[in-house]
């Protein structure tokens, strides 16, 4: 391998904005794909605008950045919540989030993958989520957060003869837009949640980062099929968000 080159959805903020900095740091070439463009910019950084819940234009976005770069990393962080208790769960809001965290994956994996096994290597990670265990009122994000794992498992398996590994990062509770957008900042019930955490504080966009870093390394061809927890240990115990 001379160069990394890596797609990271939902680049522009957040965690993707983390990887995405991580990444440029440690020389990677980075292309985004989200629905508007990172705040960052960087000789190594490219855009592309896409919705990713549409899957047309997903498809279109992932043939055209495969066929433009030698991409040997794949990084799905993209994702949303649409919370519902149970009565409410719509099963549009399924379908577009199963578009979102498992087609939209298959789709850039799709378009990457005769590169990566012309090359012999390739990392792809996943973003899951603490929530694929279990959580109230996540009925549509924890069924295609956990298809997750059994994918990228899959997958693990059927890649790894060509030098390709598959795992998954899912992260707890972290200080992001997109968890402010469920719990308000500064509010009693966020500072409830910290606690229930047993390192008690949230997480940090950095926290994951961090892991995708591990799994993404070119040395780190040994481990796949793996789901890491950055999560502060609510998986291994329980939490009320």
């Amino acid at each position: 391998m001379t160069e990394n080159v890596a797609i990271v959805t939902g680049a522009s903020a957040g965690i993707g904005a983390a990887i995405c900095q991580s990444m440029l740091d440690a020389g990677y070439t980075v292309v985004s794909l989200a629905r508007r463009a990172p705040e960052t910019t960087h000789a190594r950084l490219h855009h592309r605008e896409v919705d990713l819940l549409d899957a047309a234009a997903t498809t279109q976005a992932a043939q055209e950045v495969g066929a433009a770069f030698p991409v040997s990393h794949v990084i799905h962080n993209a994702g949303v919540i649409w919370p519902a208790l149970l009565p409410e769960v719509k099963l549009e809001d399924l379908q577009g989030l199963t578009q979102l965290h498992l087609g939209a994956a298959i789709s850039l994996v799709q378009a990457c993958l005769p590169g990566m096994q012309a090359r012999g290597f390739g990392r792809i990670v996943l973003m899951s989520s603490r929530g694929a265990l279990g959580l109230p009122t996540r009925t549509a994000y924890a069924a295609t957060k956990a298809g997750m794992l059994g994918m990228a498992r899959t997958w693990a398996l059927e890649l790894a003869p060509h030098g390709i590994t598959v795992n998954v990062v899912a992260p707890g509770p972290i200080q992001t837009d997109m968890f402010y957008e469920v719990v308000e900042a500064g509010s009693e019930r966020e500072q409830r949640l910290a606690d229930s955490i047993p390192v008690k504080r949230l997480g940090r966009a950095d926290d994951v980062s961090r892991a995708v870093m591990f799994f993404a390394d070119p040395a780190n061809g040994f481990v796949t099929g793996q789901t890491l927890f950055v999560c502060g240990g609510a998986s291994v115990g329980s939490i009320t968000i």
